[in-house]
């Protein structure tokens, strides 16, 4: 019987673990080639603005911003203003903690065999 049968409703935050949720956030942030794209030029750098990002990716500023601002929401990416502009860089407390979830997940499947 289906728990909102039994009058049991859940969600997300009841059922997955913590850990499980936060990996999902992350996925779903880098589920866009072009998200990727700007998190691996963003880690040949400091800082970056948007400009920048848009010189090097062939998307246009609006898309640029778009695709950071989903980086941002999953934590991926920070930002500071500089005068005008807005510089982004790569979260290193958020791509720790990611390393060690997804670790985890690594070392969880490394039992798997591939049967030829």
């Amino acid at each position: 019987m289906a728990l909102e049968q039994r009058g049991m409703r859940q969600n997300k935050a009841t059922l997955f673990s913590t850990d499980q949720q936060e990996l999902a956030t992350v996925a779903k942030a880098l589920g866009h080639p072009a998200r990727v794209a700007i998190i691996r030029l963003l880690a040949t750098r400091t800082t970056c603005t948007c400009g920048e990002l848009v010189a090097e990716l062939p998307l246009s500023q609006s898309t640029v911003s778009q695709h950071l601002k989903e980086l941002k929401t999953a934590g991926l990416v920070e930002s500071a203003t500089d005068g005008p502009r807005e510089c982004y860089c790569l979260s290193p407390a958020r791509w720790a903690q990611m390393r060690q979830l997804f670790g985890n997940v690594l070392v969880a499947l490394a039992p798997l065999r591939t049967e030829r």
